[in-house]
């Protein structure tokens, strides 16, 4: 008794060509769902601010020397985990918390649309000397 279909049967292609249909449509949907419509959500404790580093874990926060927390994590733009090394002489526009010891303890660099938005603890876009 032969309980398995030939590999070489008509019904046994179509079969497999219509799962191998379906799988890449359901990954081309995922793909196109999390690359466009990815939205980042922040803690109401953020802080913009200027990110610059130098020798990690020193880093220079709107120009003031300040210290990445021992288990500092680092969000990209697409909000995947950098480590602080690969940054090292970049400077950008981010969004940060900071731990009890006054250490930064998460960073996010901002996307061009985050940029525009306002955050706590942003300078003004335009300096007036009178």
């Amino acid at each position: 008794m032969n309980r398995c279909m030939p590999a070489h049967s008509p019904l046994s292609k179509a079969i497999f060509f219509i799962a191998a249909c379906a799988i890449s449509i359901c990954a081309s949907a995922l793909f196109l769902t999390n690359a466009h419509a990815q939205t980042r959500s922040f803690p109401a404790t953020v802080v913009r601010g200027f990110l610059e580093v130098a020798v990690p874990p020193t880093v220079a926060l709107d120009g003031i020397a300040n210290q990445l927390s021992p288990g500092a994590r680092i969000h990209g733009t697409n909000n995947m985990l950098l480590l602080s090394g690969s940054l090292a002489g970049q400077q950008q526009w981010v969004l940060y918390t900071r731990d009890f010891s006054g250490q930064l303890s998460e960073v996010w660099l901002l996307t061009e649309a985050e940029m525009a938005l306002d955050w706590p603890g942003t300078r003004p876009k335009r300096f007036f000397f009178f």
